[in-house]
């Protein structure tokens, strides 16, 4: 028995004992004893039981559970746990961000043990009343739902992210393993992805293919080859699982993260240079010793380019700005200094904003934003006036407890569908930043989803304008609303437009965020609309996004101080 496969062991006996237990010291007893028994360099089957108990956080008690399973391939203890706790919940751990707290919350407030069940208890919207919960988590578990029974293939690219670090963080843990990176789109950013990409160094590629295959994400096999596996997880996502030598790690890795339009572009240069570029390298015409590669950077400077980041390799004219030394400095997640669009409590958010506060603190950040919504949005708990001035006035008293940082009152005002918005010009002026959308009336015509829009813009107190096409990713299409002419008005009334980092989103997208920033000079804000902590996160995907739509730090607002944000949203149109 493989040390990782004693480690799975580890980590569904911490699953089932958090979802049975208060208790939370055992579960992570069992969850680092897992992490550190995958990465431990000599095979458990070689070690005697005090050599094992000599392991850091394993013990008496735990090694004999590891001699058991050495000696058996079973423990009696995991055994009687899967006996004493229904097992329908360990299928519901396999939707994406839906973790053992949460399934013991659903357990023990509904009674949920199915997924049968958990879809019934969403669809009567009953797991937004839960604690810690809301409509977005509801949502999320329906799709997670629907892509179990559909198996579907195309993921939106958080989802994907998730499942392929999950598969990364195994295969890294491998002694095996010197190196594993995703590849393919997910690497590349896109929102939809196909199948899930990654490359591994091994020395000994049977090996890690043959523990990939036993991995519990994996599904169903569909090729097993000596260094190569193809996969369905369960989710019914492909995973394709490539396994080189240590020499070849950095040309497999470019290649594979492709696109195949920019490989093949790069090929072609390379063939004016009198070399050739492929998987395992960079060849002189005529040789069989590759250059030598030990980064992707190398790879590009054989070819007189500097570096291309990932987001980039599209062949929408990233060779050309390599050659003419034009490429951007694109923004990254540690430019970021605040979040303008979170929901708390006070509406239909789960958290205090004093726990946002602490946790975007966490995070390094200089400022916040509290934009509640607006009261049209009811079903939202959607403020009205009253309730939001005093939840203004509550900001205010934090912000004079706070140092080096600081909360701005804001709004998520509902854009209503003749234009108007939910709140009065005298309202909207005492705030510190005004977000404008819209979330209902979806099937208007194009032409009146534009004026209502247009009307928005031209308003004085606006300051960005959030989601703007409506989209979620695998749900709902976008509604019909002709962008140029709101870029225009973006531009005319000096507002800004919004990429909306929540994976199931993206919106704007890339293409539509580089027209906006490049062709327009718009100012682009990059936020989470985060109705939990957990959220927050989701500002890797709204960057990965930026940078595919080549963004530089210039060009998104919430890399800005707050002094420069004042003179942004000072400009009234």
């Amino acid at each position: 028995m493989h040390n990782v496969e004693i480690a799975w062991v580890f980590y569904e006996i911490a699953d089932l004992l958090e979802i049975k237990e208060d208790n939370p010291f055992k579960p992570r007893a069992y969850r680092k004893a897992g992490r550190t028994i995958a990465k431990w360099d000599q095979p458990l089957s070689a070690l005697k039981e005090d050599e094992i108990r000599a392991i850091p956080g394993v013990g008496a008690a735990l090694a004999a559970k590891i001699t058991e399973l050495l000696k058996t391939g079973k423990c009696e203890y995991h055994q009687k746990l899967r006996e004493e706790v229904p097992l329908g919940l360990l299928e519901v751990l396999a939707i994406p961000g839906l973790g053992a707290k949460t399934a013991r919350t659903l357990y023990r407030k509904l009674g949920i043990t199915t997924i049968d069940e958990l879809e019934a208890a969403a669809k009567a919207r009953k797991i937004r009343t839960l604690p810690g919960m809301g409509n977005k988590t509801e949502f999320a578990i329906l799709h997670g739902i629907d892509m179990l029974r559909t198996g579907s293939g195309a993921a939106p690219v958080g989802v994907a992210t998730a499942v392929g670090r999950n598969l990364a963080e195994f295969l890294a843990a491998l002694p095996e393993v010197t190196q594993v990176s995703l590849a393919g789109s997910t690497r590349r950013m896109k929102e939809m992805i196909g199948d899930i990409d990654l490359v591994v160094a091994s020395e000994k590629p049977v090996e890690v293919t043959g523990l990939f295959v036993k991995h519990p994400s994996v599904k169903e096999v569909s090729a097993h080859g000596e260094n190569q596996v193809k996969a369905i997880t369960w989710l019914g996502i492909q995973v394709d699982l490539l396994v080189v030598g240590p020499q070849e790690y950095w040309a497999a890795l470019h290649h594979f993260t492709g696109s195949k339009e920019h490989n093949q572009r790069l090929q072609e240069l390379a063939g004016e240079r009198g070399l050739k570029i492929y998987e395992y390298g960079v060849f002189p015409e005529g040789q069989d010793e590759s250059l030598p590669v030990n980064s992707e950077e190398d790879l590009y400077l054989a070819l007189g380019l500097p570096y291309i980041p990932p987001e980039l390799r599209e062949d929408e004219g990233e060779i050309e700005a390599a050659l003419e030394g034009t490429l951007p400095d694109l923004v990254s997640v540690e430019d970021i200094r605040g979040d303008l669009h979170l929901h708390s409590k006070w509406s239909d958010g789960v958290a205090t904003i004093e726990e946002i506060v602490a946790a975007a603190r966490q995070r390094g950040y200089e400022y916040i934003a509290i934009t509640d919504h607006s009261k049209s949005l009811a079903i939202a708990g959607g403020l009205k006036e009253e309730r939001l001035m005093e939840q203004h006035r509550y900001i205010d008293e934090l912000n004079r407890g706070l140092e080096d940082f600081r909360v701005l009152r804001g709004i998520e005002v509902d854009i209503l569908s003749d234009g108007r918005l939910d709140y009065g010009d005298e309202l909207l002026s005492g705030m510190d930043v005004v977000i404008a959308s819209i979330h209902s009336g979806f099937r208007q015509s194009r032409e009146e989803m534009t004026k209502r829009m247009l009307s928005a813009l031209k308003n004085p107190h606006v300051n960005i304008l959030a989601h703007p096409t409506g989209r979620m990713l695998g749900r709902r299409d976008a509604y019909e609303v002709d962008l140029e002419k709101v870029f225009e008005a973006a531009a005319k009334y000096d507002k800004v437009l919004e990429i909306n980092a929540s994976p199931d989103r993206l919106d704007l997208n890339a293409e539509n965020v580089r027209r906006a920033a490049k062709d327009y000079g718009l100012k682009i804000a990059v936020n989470t609309d985060a109705h939990h902590i957990s959220k927050l996160e989701d500002m890797y995907f709204g960057i990965g996004t930026a940078r595919r739509g080549w963004l530089e730090k210039k060009d998104v607002i919430n890399t800005f101080t707050l002094e420069e944000l004042g003179r942004i949203f000072g400009k009234r149109g």
